[in-house]
């Protein structure tokens, strides 16, 4: 309560627009830097710390550990959303950054099975638990922050929090692509893979000390806070939760297959890793420059037009874009696959978080959203390179994935109706 009124003061300022993309952003594209590079490494990873007699099984162990870590995650959506709710968004913001680069530091630093054997993997999931719990209250804290700040650019300046996931996309992949054309395979597979998880560690303390100068929204810090924003969202809001879920999971499906595409390539269609780290540098260069001028566009002719269009085009094209790579491997049909994903997922992630944060009332905006994105995240998005791993060995077909982004694609649309029906 003390640190909200203390805070009000200096929201009376006109903010500054770019410091607070800024410092909102930076955590956002620390957490998913981390993600990618986890998910491209993680043949690598799998040999570090998950060694078995089968690179299948290890694997699987890789993506296991990748996917168990989301299961935190709506704890931590709601211990940190709650916090941001109730003491404010500053401060939850701060938090998140600090537990993720203790996270990543872990992971950079550890010695693999090699040397301390079990510990190995234990250190590894309890990282990932760490991040995970962190980024649970990441994206409800930083989008409240960024629409209360600026409700007239609403759409505009969420896009951004999904734009720095390209960005974030796109530098993981250069890592990627880099390394490979700098070291050898066994140079990245002893101590090589390291490199961009320490790179994320530089990036941290900048962000921390941006966010120590920023203040709370007018909106928030001018009125009294929610006492019980949890009971008040488990009571009144699930259906506006529940909405935001069915929101978020062709979004988040789709990214993280983006994030599976280096394995999907050089496991499954047998593509060297140059080619898979070049189809991603590339998403991330769509994703990172298409996404705000989407959220121009947006303010321009609405939000909903662009969701539809980017559903439909992707329920019509995504199956015949899998058959196209399936059929004809080749590094140039597998940029257009990702390519393509890219761009649809651009359209859509640049609406979404506006209108997720649209649904909900200022006094529980912060733990809706991070519950919903959350649970969003970890059902649809942290498992769906296990998902589709599986898919592919129960199938016998490579196309297996793009049945999982149809499937999910129609549960978008289907939140889509409703929640256009509950925003009017």
């Amino acid at each position: 309560m003390s640190s909200i009124s203390h805070s009000a003061p200096a929201s009376a300022v006109k903010p500054n627009l770019h410091k607070t993309l800024f410092a909102t952003c930076i955590g956002n594209a620390l957490e998913w830097f981390d993600i990618a590079v986890y998910g491209f490494f993680a043949s690598y990873i799998a040999h570090a710390f998950f060694p078995t007699s089968d690179p299948s099984v290890s694997l699987l162990l890789t993506f296991g550990s990748f996917g168990v870590s989301f299961l935190i995650r709506p704890l931590g959506a709601i211990v940190l959303g709650n916090y941001a709710d109730r003491h404010g968004r500053k401060k939850a913001l701060l938090l998140s950054i600090n537990l993720m680069m203790l996270g990543g530091a872990i992971i950079t630093f550890m010695p693999g099975y090699a040397t301390i054997g079990l510990l190995a993997p234990v250190l590894i999931l309890l990282a990932r638990l760490i991040q995970g719990f962190s980024a649970g209250g990441e994206f409800g804290s930083s989008t409240a922050f960024l629409v209360e700040h600026f409700p007239e650019r609403k759409a505009f300046i969420a896009s951004w929090q999904f734009a720095t996931q390209g960005a974030s996309t796109l530098m993981a992949s250069a890592f990627g692509l880099g390394l490979t054309q700098i070291l050898t395979e066994s140079q990245i597979q002893e101590w090589g893979w390291r490199i961009p998880f320490a790179f994320g560690l530089l990036i941290g303390p900048l962000g921390i000390y941006i966010r120590r100068h920023v203040h709370e929204p007018a909106s928030f810090a001018q009125q009294q806070p929610e006492a019980a924003p949890l009971k008040r969202l488990f009571g009144r809001q699930k259906e506006l939760m529940l909405l935001a879920i069915g929101l978020m999971v062709i979004s988040t499906a789709v990214n993280y297959m983006l994030n599976y595409v280096p394995t999907y390539a050089t496991k499954t269609l047998h593509l060297p890793g140059s080619a898979a780290f070049s189809a991603t540098l590339l998403a991330g260069v769509i994703l990172t420059v298409v996404t705000p001028l989407m959220g121009l566009w947006a303010e321009k002719v609405g939000r909903v037009p662009l969701m539809w269009g980017s559903l439909i085009l992707l329920l019509v094209t995504i199956y015949p874009a899998f058959t196209l790579v399936v059929n004809h491997t080749t590094p140039m049909t597998l940029m257009l696959l990702v390519g393509w994903m890219a761009l649809l997922k651009s359209v859509y992630f640049s609406t979404v978080p506006s209108v997720m944060a649209d649904l909900f009332p200022i006094g529980t905006r912060a733990s809706g959203m991070a519950i919903s994105y959350n649970i969003a995240v970890t059902v649809f998005g942290g498992f769906a390179p296990l998902i589709c791993t599986l898919l592919i060995s129960a199938t016998g077909t490579s196309l297996a994935p793009s049945y999982y982004l149809m499937a999910v694609a129609l549960l978008s649309g289907i939140a889509l109706v409703r929640s256009k029906q509950r925003l009017n």
